[in-house]
């Protein structure tokens, strides 16, 4: 039965860290017109967010149910066989496990699949062309900007596969009230990253020259924005984190390290500054002067190279002066950020895919561009680094059982977080 017969569309959500649980909550509202809370389900692995850091996203009163990838599709099987099968499917997945997942639904064979939907949680600057054919046989593959759907459209195109899924709209999290300058406050935050910059040199050095701006502007409070607390996971590793850096130092009373949703932290911003977090995007959104640092180099591996032409590439030196940069309103616009258009309307294309999907009375067959003709070589790996057999019996777990998992699933995390780490540096001694 067509969605658009029912009086309501079902939707879930699967996600595998925080970051992309927050963005594909909040996509999964802005391009259906469902009007109940999606299903939420996380994956559980290395990057499995906690309870704290899934309610600090704020996206959800609804805590996701921690599932593995068999588990989910066993999830979207039952829930079909009882008749409340889901309509749309937001993966907010990296791209191997988007693949995988694919695969699996085509294997399930359901009688009337969900529309499924993915993207990219931020700024696109790594993996590009590998990351967005791993996406492709999705119905919607959405772009944040009008720049990002031209180069997804091009990859595509450029090895001969349909675009058609390519649809442009926006971050789902930009908002907010716009930048008003307060009498007395002075606030510059720093945006960090568990893995921009990776090697503990260059995170010291950004950690040195934010304690030695505070130092320089005694009046300006200076807080270090974390993603996560130490022995949390995120999206990706931090084998430095700023938390034990800071410990080496001696900071002034004016800087701090602060925790909780970027949203509540930008409405007290007046200088956003970061090598590349997407939170510049959600700071250029608000009218925020931001400001892209170029001590390190404009790096590839950095992600800053993405904001080459914007304005907004600058140096410690030059802050210390109390240089601000100006934005190119051209480039913004590119990107999706402060443009003439109302926000919401950035989202009308994907609404009106989603409602035209919805409305067809079977859907085509799930088709990626990687198949087992296209790629033989590098398929098998990806889908045999996912448990997707749902046709395996699901173990009936004790409550003894359960603990010893949850102990195991422990040591793995600090094993992969802090001993393999350890291993990797006495390696290059």
């Amino acid at each position: 039965m067509p969605a658009s017969t029912r009086e309501a569309v079902r939707v879930a959500v699967l996600a595998d860290s925080d970051t992309r649980w927050k963005w594909g909550a909040l996509t999964a509202r802005r391009i259906t017109t469902a009007t109940a809370e999606p299903t939420g389900f996380v994956l559980r692995g290395r990057a499995t967010p906690t309870a704290r850091q899934l309610a600090e996203t704020g996206v959800s009163r609804t805590a996701p149910r921690e599932v593995t990838g068999a588990e989910f599709l066993r999830a979207i099987r039952d829930a079909e066989a009882r008749g409340e099968g889901y309509d749309v499917l937001v993966l907010a997945l990296v791209g191997g496990t988007v693949r995988a997942v694919l695969q699996g639904l085509a294997d399930l064979a359901l009688d009337r699949r969900p529309v499924i939907v993915t993207g990219y949680v931020g700024v696109v600057y790594e993996k590009l062309t590998d990351g967005l054919l791993l996406r492709h046989g999705a119905d919607v593959v959405l772009a944040n900007s009008r720049h990002d759907a031209e180069r997804f459209r091009a990859v595509y195109e450029g090895v001969g596969a349909g675009a058609a899924s390519v649809v442009e709209a926006a971050l789902p999290f930009l908002g907010g009230a716009p930048h008003t300058p307060e009498a007395g406050r002075d606030t510059l935050v720093f945006a960090a990253q568990p893995s921009v910059p990776a090697t503990r040199a260059e995170r010291a050095y950004v950690l040195r020259r934010l304690i030695g701006h505070a130092r320089l502007h005694p009046d300006r409070e200076v807080l270090l924005k974390l993603r996560s607390k130490p022995g949390e996971h995120t999206t990706h590793l931090e084998e430095f984190p700023f938390q034990k850096l800071v410990r080496e130092l001696d900071p002034p009373a004016n800087f701090r390290l602060v925790y909780g949703h970027m949203g509540e932290v930008l409405d007290r911003t007046d200088l956003l500054v970061t090598v590349s977090s997407t939170a510049a995007l959600e700071a250029l959104h608000r009218r925020i002067p931001t400001a892209i640092l170029t001590d390190l180099g404009v790096r590839e591996a950095l992600g800053n190279h993405h904001f080459v032409g914007s304005g907004l590439l600058t140096s410690f030196d030059r802050l210390d002066k109390g240089d601000a940069p100006t934005p190119d309103e051209t480039w913004l616009a590119r990107q999706g950020v402060a443009s003439d258009s109302p926000y919401e309307a950035a989202f009308d294309a994907a609404r009106d895919r989603v409602a035209a999907l919805l409305a067809q009375p079977a859907l085509p067959p799930i088709s990626p561009y990687y198949t087992a003709e296209t790629a033989p070589g590098y398929l098998p790996g990806i889908l045999a680094r996912h448990r997707l057999d749902v046709t395996a019996p699901e173990p009936r777990e004790s409550g003894l059982r359960r603990v010893v998992r949850e102990a195991a699933r422990g040591a793995y995390r600090h094993g992969v977080q802090r001993v393999a780490p350890v291993i990797r540096r006495l390696g290059e001694l």
